[in-house]
């Protein structure tokens, strides 16, 4: 498993097809040492297993599924990616929990520089988009980042110039691809108490005087502590 704390870049020196998999060639640098044959690195968040080790040239197989769910469709040699080695057990977090498992990819609509920050909105589906919440965790192209805004059809985060520097982010503009993996802890609330409440009836929803929504109480969709902690969630 991984932070979201990208230790630096890599880059990509060939790719070939073997089957129906590829063979991605990375110089990963001063970051290939310790790494070893079926050891786990993420390339731009995309949990990889190491399958020829000649520093500092690292070598992974990449299938066909990975290449389809994730931005490695635009990837080319000479191009550079974010690497991150998984977290030994007596590391700290000092990101959030990021499996590496990518969840699907979405386009950098606007990309606004400031001083001490700049701002990065992404237009994705809605299924990654009901998996974010404000101030949220989100892996992008593996970076752990917080959520400053979550639209209808668009997120946003603001990164510092630190994370620019040592990551690819800073290189990429408007119209390029990036891999997305939302919280999976929110993901794993969301299933559960979805499959639960899947057969309850819809709550009904009452104004307020100020025009506002209140929200159901538990009482309202029959959700009570004892469900919850059936759940493993009390």
């Amino acid at each position: 498993m991984f932070t979201g704390i990208v230790e630096g870049q890599g880059q990509v020196e060939s790719i070939a097809p073997t089957g129906s998999a590829y063979r991605f060639v990375v110089d990963l640098g001063a970051l290939a040492h310790g790494v070893e044959k079926g050891d786990s690195v993420a390339l731009d968040g995309t949990c990889l297993t190491a399958v020829s080790v000649r520093p500092p040239r690292v070598e992974f197989d990449v299938i066909a599924e990975t290449v389809q769910r994730t931005a490695f469709a635009t990837v080319r040699p000479g191009d550079r990616v974010n690497v991150e080695r998984s977290m030994p057990a007596s590391g700290r977090f000092h990101g959030h929990i990021v499996a590496g498992h990518v969840d699907g990819t979405a386009l950098i609509v606007e990309k606004r520089r400031e001083p001490l920050q700049t701002w990065v909105t992404v237009e994705a589906a809605r299924p990654l988009l009901e998996n974010m919440i404000q101030k949220g965790s989100v892996a992008l192209d593996g970076i752990s980042l917080t959520l400053t805004d979550v639209a209808e059809k668009t997120f946003s985060v603001a990164v510092i110039p630190h994370t620019l520097q040592v990551t690819t982010l800073g290189a990429k503009g408007v119209g390029a691809l990036v891999n997305i993996e939302v919280d999976c802890i929110g993901k794993w609330i969301r299933k559960v108490l979805g499959s639960y409440l899947a057969g309850a009836p819809a709550p009904a929803r009452e104004s307020t005087p100020a025009g506002g929504v209140v929200l159901p109480s538990s009482e309202s969709i029959g959700l009570t502590l004892d469900d919850l902690r059936r759940y493993g969630l009390g």
